[in-house]
């Protein structure tokens, strides 16, 4: 099946194309390679996990014909989207019993061949002709050899080209039984990395598996079940008893208890009435819902959750970057040693052995198989994880910088004190600012209206209105000019009243037609696991912690103080990306923690941005480079201390390939090492990988 969306900006547009057969990172470059060849392709980005590749392209230069037979002709397949399950399960069940068949003969061989090594089946073995055991070798490898031959016309050296040269060479030399064993452990070595793909594809598939198919909306007042796609934005759907939320919405009539688990990743259940915003996948408990669709499909939620976790294996990290060039050098210098074995030693044997112990798919894996372990682990605890770079980056972060409301606090202040100037009274003053802040998302907004309506008063509608970022709103009520917000938002002189600095409130000074009239103070309230939070932060070497705010100085600093931080207050926006763009100059990586709204330039301009409470939040999703999928701080070190432990893992991957490598060349040139233990050898690596790595799927600090 193939989506495709249009790139507004342009004529190109956006497919994402099935791709069947990977295996392992370097088939996803052969794909990459062939796919990106085709005239009209601007961009390919290929996923193993996914097995699907997203194209930029020109429609008018290249079909789907011409994408399917690069696809095919790399070795590969684009799986028919009329392709029936059954057709589907039967196509896996033969590739099963291939493969099946395929590993009971080598192991045959397998003890066989031992059992010739040991001198115990040299009669077995001198009995079977050679060129019954040849033919043996080539059916059972003929898929990789088939693979091998499509890859070396394209003129692309595979890990598979160096053993199929191994299994050539051994039957130059008459040793059918060595060819043979090397073609096992190829298949072996092909299942582990088929193992680990399937792995990764299975937490997508899961995720996948997650999102309702069908919906119950109401049509002619009648009640219809369709399927998801049909919904339309602004149908009522009906949600019953244990049955999962089909769209993003709000709750019109009903009452549940709702377990969000599938967006936060927080089995804790919340409960939503009439007015609240619910999220496709999650689950009604206890109580039916009727609500409003506002999101479908793709376009909600839990679709775009899915789609990040999908696109973040692209993102690679600069280690794995590192990595996939180092393969594509590694496979020709292998080569050389082997022709220098062979011209010095003369020795065709060890000159197989050089070829077969050479693992280059170890290399390719050991930095994605730790990624995508770290970022499905982040994805179950309510983390979004855009991709390996991140985590790389926030490995190796030494600053801090955090916003104040709705991150450190809880983004829901109230209004303590209204108090009037120039012989206004205090109700005035409040219904002004309620009527002027009537259309503005601040938390502060909601503070002052929400006030209003507790004392009764009617918010007028204002003529005009306008948000001034970091500062305030400006707007006319009742043909006055109102403004509400910092200080410096107006020039008016402003009273005296520094006992309220002291007190460490926030203040919005509210002016009607250039004269200061009134001051409204507000507080919020601090996050009960902030201290603790950042307290691990400190332990794991993070010291650099800066609170940034638009509060005056008299309302930073308390905080500050109170949590043993650094802060810099009356911020606007361009100021919090000044901020960090002068940490970035002297060389330190930034993280930026923000509540995704007011401070998605910043989140954008870190190295990497955190945005807390980001479900159901378009813009925290898109700006963010780490989306905390719930409001709670304590996520904070824990994605901090997973980025450090797969970092570890990762080196830790490289070093046991790298001292395997080094030295299964040199025992294989120095003709210690035969190739039929080169053969078994050459698997190790990729199972000391995949075990590694496994353990980032625990939730444990080691």
């Amino acid at each position: 099946m193939t989506n495709h969306t249009t790139d507004s900006s342009t004529h190109f547009q956006m497919l994402e194309l099935p791709v069947g057969g990977m295996d392992c990172a370097e088939c996803t470059r052969h794909v990459e390679h062939a796919l990106a060849a085709v005239p009209g392709v601007v961009s390919v980005q290929v996923l193993l996990s996914a097995e699907k590749a997203i194209l930029r392209l020109d429609p008018s230069a290249v079909s789907l014909d011409q994408l399917r037979a690069a696809v095919t002709d790399a070795g590969y397949s684009v799986p028919d989207s009329n392709e029936s399950p059954a057709e589907a399960r039967q196509t896996g069940y033969t590739h099963k019993v291939w493969t099946v068949m395929a590993l009971v003969f080598g192991a045959v061989l397998f003890v066989v061949v031992i059992g010739e090594w040991l001198g115990l089946f040299e009669a077995i073995t001198e009995r079977v002709p050679f060129w019954l055991g040849a033919a043996l070798v080539v059916i059972s490898g003929w898929p990789v050899f088939r693979n091998v031959a499509r890859a070396t016309w394209q003129r692309q050296i595979t890990s598979h080209t160096l053993m199929t040269i191994g299994v050539i060479a051994a039957l130059a030399v008459g040793q059918w039984a060595t060819a043979a064993v090397v073609v096992f452990f190829m298949r072996v070595g092909d299942y582990v990395e088929r193992f680990t793909a399937e792995g990764a594809r299975k937490a997508v598939r899961n995720l996948t598996a997650m999102a309702p198919q069908q919906a119950r909306v109401v049509r002619d007042g009648a009640e219809v079940e369709v399927p998801v796609a049909a919904v339309q934005p602004g149908e009522i759907v009906v949600v019953r008893p244990g049955e999962k939320i089909p769209v993003d919405g709000v709750v019109i009539d009903g009452h549940a208890t709702i377990n969000q688990a599938a967006i936060t990743g927080e089995s804790l259940p919340v409960e939503a009435a009439a007015g609240a915003r619910v999220f496709a996948a999650t689950i009604a408990q206890l109580g039916s819902l009727r609500v409003r669709t506002e999101r479908t499909g793709s376009d909600t939620t839990f679709g775009r959750v899915i789609r990040l976790v999908e696109e973040a294996e692209a993102n690679r990290s600069d280690v794995q970057r590192f990595a996939d060039k180092f393969s594509a050098y590694y496979l020709p210098i292998v080569l050389a040693i082997a022709l220098l074995t062979l011209f010095i030693r003369q020795d065709a044997l060890a000159m197989a052995a050089v070829l077969v112990v050479a693992c280059s798919c170890s290399i390719a894996l050991a930095t994605p198989v730790a990624m995508l372990a770290a970022i499905g682990n982040a994805a179950r605890q309510g983390v979004l994880i855009k991709g390996g770079k991140y985590i790389e980056t926030l490995a190796r972060a030494d600053v801090l910088l955090i916003d104040k409301t709705g991150t450190l606090t809880l983004g829901r202040p109230h209004i303590e004190e209204v108090i009037p100037f120039n012989g206004m009274s205090a109700q005035a003053v409040l219904g002004l600012a309620a009527s002027a802040e009537r259309y503005s998302e601040h938390p502060l907004a909601d503070a002052v209206r929400i006030r209003a309506v507790e004392e009764g008063l009617t918010l007028q509608e204002p003529a005009q209105f306008s948000a001034v970022p970091g500062k305030g709103v400006v707007a006319e009520v009742e043909g006055r000019r109102v403004t509400v917000g910092s200080h410096t938002l107006t020039t008016a002189a402003l009273p005296t009243v520094d006992r309220l600095g002291v007190e460490g409130k926030s203040r919005l000074w509210m002016s009607c037609d250039g004269e200061i009239v009134g001051l409204l103070t507000a507080t919020d309230t601090l996050r009960n696991e902030i201290p603790v939070a950042l307290q691990q932060l400190r332990a794991m070497g993070v010291d650099n912690i800066e609170l940034l705010t638009g509060d005056h100085a008299a309302v930073a600093e308390p905080l500050a103080q109170l949590l043993g931080i650094g802060y810099r207050a009356d911020l606007l926006p361009e100021d919090k990306i000044a901020v960090v763009k002068a940490h970035q100059a002297q060389g330190k990586i930034v993280v930026m923690v923000g509540d995704g709204v007011n401070d998605a330039p910043a989140l954008a301009q870190a190295d990497v941005g955190v945005a807390m409470g980001a479900a159901g939040t378009d813009v925290a999703l898109e700006a963010a480079h780490i989306a905390l999928m719930r409001d709670d701080w304590m996520l904070t070190p824990a994605v901090f201390a997973l980025a450090r432990r797969t970092m570890r893992v990762v080196k830790t991957n490289l070093f046991l390939t790298a001292v395997y490598n080094i030295a299964g060349l040199s025992l294989a040139a120095m003709g210690i090492l035969p190739p039929i233990l080169a053969a078994a050898a050459q698997s190790i690596p990729d199972l000391l990988i995949v075990g590694n790595s496994a353990r980032l799927l625990r939730n444990t600090k080691d």
